[in-house]
């Protein structure tokens, strides 16, 4: 199905292009690349290892992407130490996971060419425009290439797995097909029309009918005396510390502005750009005859176009687009160009020779004072903001610490006195002080043990980086068990409830009998409901129990209904009678769309299987993870 072709990666064009691969590809690979042996492993994999670092990026890009999912709530998950335990370890078993299909792709030989990761790239989004793949964006991700330490090799090979993970992809999706017949059958079953009536036995009715004896509720309430328990209620006083109320009070200087210029102008600068052709040859004496023509004055980029090896630049007439120097390839600043139009010698490649010329040449650029200082002041401003709340937290801490009695050597620090909050338990935390670190202070920290608080403050506690807490608990009520007394309507209607469940289900079953022995009319009477008009419902808009049942019940026959018994949300009894199917609308176009839903569904069930059979037979090391 798919070729065997070379893949090697070496070329200057494809360092370049691939220099540009965005941070997810980067982390989704987990070839063998990265995982050295220089110290320790996360995990192995049948011999292959995946690295502590490798797995430091996939849990790093899975709380971003939580982050993002979360919001606010995400500072809540990182809180809880075994929710970020277990997201560590879900990583792990998706690089696993990842390392498996990649080995077992290989086994079936497949494989992507220079040529097809070139042109995922050219593909990408935001490398193109107007739908055309752009050299100019080259820089914005060059500098970040540098950054982040990564050979373009790794890149290459990363994104060539991609490809490779994506056939296997299509592979297991295009193996399954279904049969024309059972595709018309679902879809059939899918569209279908029923009209139906529904009738309801309301729960409420029959439990208000219902009488309880003392003996009753007092037997109940004790066998589950544990369910009325009132749980454990505090009061707690504290001080709230706000970075928003320190940025009020920060004001900026001019000499602030100038020395955070000076100290940052790097920020401020764009650094030289130099643009870059080049021409690919196979072997040193074709480059020298190209460089021979060159030298006569032949047109660099029609040479670049008829006889370079490289494909992708030979496109573009040899064009590699704008770099700075710290993003420059080896075989470039060996070239050691520095004039625009000066050509190179014959310069050695991995797999090849070549000729760079330099194009032309964007000086340094540096943004003025002026340009930035509104830029400046705003930060420099929240900068200062953020050392005045931590001074803040260090001044009420230590005067939270020395004066452990009550809080007033506190608020006297803080400049504003506590709060003082009513009655609450775990359940009903007060707005202002619900996050979960406070939350843990208070119910599982030192300020109170089981003989009630311990009179003490407690640390600062930091919450969402921009807000934190001094909290003491000043009284405690402990769990008790409600009394009989005190519990006993809350009884009542538990058991009442309990006994209504009970005849409803003794009812509704005699009623189903009845409406199926055609004596439906009198016992509809007798419980005092009717069928309400006829409806006509559809499987694929119905999300219910009663239309789930009405879609079981077998097609009415000579004209007689068809009976069926379900539940709703509340609990009452809901009888459905069905009058008439009505068959689904069958076209190409449902079809065909329902082929390919069930081909991707199949597949992606086929993938989870091959992963698990996969894991079964895999010899898995599990190393350091933390």
């Amino acid at each position: 199905m798919m070729d065997n072709l070379r893949t090697a990666a070496n070329g200057p064009v494809l360092k370049i292009v691939l220099a540009l691969i965005i941070l997810t590809f980067l982390v989704t690979g987990v070839t063998g690349y990265l995982s050295g042996e220089n110290g320790s492993y996360a995990a192995k994999v049948n011999g292959q290892s995946i690295s502590r670092a490798q797995l430091e990026q996939a849990f790093q890009q899975e709380k971003n992407a939580m982050q993002e999912r979360l919001g606010d709530g995400f500072s809540t998950l990182l809180s809880n130490e075994q929710a970020v335990q277990q997201l560590r370890r879900e990583s792990l078993d998706r690089l696993i996971n990842a390392t498996l299909i990649e080995q077992y792709a290989h086994k079936l030989g497949l494989s992507a060419s220079d040529e097809q990761v070139a042109q995922e790239i050219r593909n990408l989004p935001f490398l193109q425009t107007d739908s055309k793949f752009d050299n100019n964006k080259y820089q914005d991700y060059l500098n970040w290439l540098a950054r982040s330490n990564m050979s373009p090799d790794v890149f290459a090979e990363q994104v060539r797995q991609e490809l490779i993970n994506r056939q296997l992809e299509q592979v297991l999706i295009g193996s399954e097909i279904a049969l024309p017949t059972e595709v018309k059958e679902e879809i059939a079953l899918l569209f279908q029309e029923r009209t139906v009536r529904f009738a309801t036995l309301e729960l409420k009715s029959i439990e208000a009918q219902q009488k309880v004896t003392d003996e009753e509720l007092k037997n109940y309430y004790t066998a589950n005396s544990k369910h009325f328990t009132v749980p454990e209620k505090v009061k707690i006083s504290y001080i709230k510390m706000d970075a928003a109320d320190e940025l009020k009070n920060i004001t900026v200087s001019d000499a602030d502005i100038e020395k955070y210029y000076q100290n940052n102008l790097s920020k401020y600068t764009k650094s030289e750009q130099k643009k870059y052709s080049f021409i690919q040859l196979a072997s040193d004496s074709d480059a020298k005859s190209v460089l021979d023509e060159l030298n006569k004055g032949a047109n660099f980029s029609q040479l670049a176009s008829e006889k370079s090896t490289d494909k992708f630049s030979a496109q573009k007439g040899g064009d590699l687009g704008w770099m700075e120097e710290s993003s420059l390839p080896n075989e470039i600043k060996a070239a050691n160009l520095t004039q625009k139009g000066q050509l190179s010698g014959v310069v050695k490649l991995s797999n090849g020779y070549a000729i760079f010329r330099l194009d032309d040449i964007k000086p340094q650029v540096v943004k003025s004072l002026e340009d930035v200082r509104l830029e400046i002041e705003k930060i420099v401003k929240q900068e200062k903001a953020v050392d005045a709340f931590y001074a803040l937290q260090r001044k009420v801490s230590d005067a939270a610490a020395n004066d452990n009695e009550s809080l007033a050597a506190a608020e006297k620090a803080a400049g504003y006195q506590a709060v003082t909050t009513d009655w609450f338990d775990r359940d009903h935390i007060p707005a202002d002080i619900n996050f979960s670190q406070v939350v843990q202070a208070i119910f599982s920290g030192n300020l109170m043990d089981d003989k009630g608080t311990t009179g003490i403050n407690s640390d600062v506690i930091s919450v969402e980086g921009d807000r934190a807490f001094i909290v003491r608990v000043d009284d405690v009520k402990p769990e008790t068990v409600q009394p009989f007394d005190q519990a006993k309507t809350e009884v009542a209607e538990l058991v009442k409830r309990q006994k209504a469940e009970k005849q409803l289900q003794v009812d509704s079953e005699k009623l189903l009998a009845a409406l199926k022995e055609g004596k439906g009319e009198q016992a509809l009477k007798a419980a005092g409901i009717q069928f309400a008009e006829p409806t006509v419902i559809k499987r694929i808009s119905q999300n219910d129990q009663a239309t789930d049942v009405a879609f079981t019940l077998p097609h009415p026959k000579e004209g007689k209904a068809e009976y069926g018994l379900a539940q709703d949300g509340l609990g009452n009894a809901v009888f459905i009678q069905l009058d008439k199917v009505i068959p689904g609308p069958i076209t190409d176009e449902q079809i065909k769309q329902y082929m390919s839903a069930y081909q991707y569904q199949t597949g992606n069930v086929m993938l989870e299987s091959l992963i698990i059979n996969l894991r079964d037979d895999a010899d898995i090391k599990l190393g350091q993870i933390e």
